[in-house]
């Protein structure tokens, strides 16, 4: 028996051995008992193939092709949503810090199409004045963030763009759900939301000031 169990255990050493590394230092595959379609046939770009008339992997589009993006329009210019730039990241290129401010340009058009997003996908748990009294609160969900809480009116805003993407705690991310320019949206008009609630009389305009004034 104990020669039994030395002979398995050398066994097994030598089949680790050759079949347990995983190719990454060479271009040739190992042998793999379960390769789980861990490598594929595909073409090479740029590299000669004789599938093609034209004798190379790398086709240009057919005539009439359509593009799958377009442009994010933002205060520096164009963006394209493939750019590590700070409209689809909230983070300055290279660094970890936030954007402090909304790279979109923020209009009433915006804020109404962050006012309709925040109402579909924010409002259910923190509530439509965003104080975390959504109906997932009255179904027991007892942690909801209170977006009026003075760490949150802190946040820069690519944070609280940050958090929308790839959500924080128990909050899920929503970048599979809402486009880049929603998200931007939804942010502008949480801070308006904040503004509400957070605001005094003395930051509105003198003329609307003086017409709260007047009312008895």
């Amino acid at each position: 028996m104990r020669y039994f169990l030395l002979i398995y255990a050398l066994v097994v050493g030598i089949v680790v051995a050759i079949a347990g590394c995983r190719g990454s230092l060479s271009r040739k595959p190992p042998i793999e008992v379960f390769p789980d379609m861990d490598r594929q046939l595909k073409l090479r770009p740029q590299q000669p193939n004789g599938f093609f008339p034209n004798g190379i992997s790398s086709q240009p589009p057919v005539p009439g092709t359509i593009r799958r993006s377009l442009p994010i329009q933002t205060l520096s210019g164009p963006v394209y949503p493939f750019e590590d730039a700070p409209v689809n990241t909230g983070r300055w290129p290279g660094v970890t810090n936030f954007v402090e401010l909304n790279p979109l340009a923020v209009s009433g058009a915006l804020l109404r199409r962050g006012q309709e997003r925040f109402g579909i996908y924010c409002a259910p748990c923190h509530g439509p004045a965003g104080d975390g009294n959504g109906v997932t609160r009255k179904l027991g969900m007892a942690v909801v963030a209170n977006l009026h809480d003075p760490r949150i009116v802190e946040m820069p805003d690519g944070e609280i763009f940050h958090v929308i993407s790839h959500g924080r705690n128990l909050m899920q991310g929503y970048a599979a759900q809402i486009p880049v320019e929603d998200r931007w949206a939804i942010v502008a008009y949480v801070r308006v939301l904040q503004r509400s609630w957070l605001g005094s009389l003395e930051d509105l305009p003198l003329h609307l000031r003086q017409s709260l004034e007047r009312q008895p």
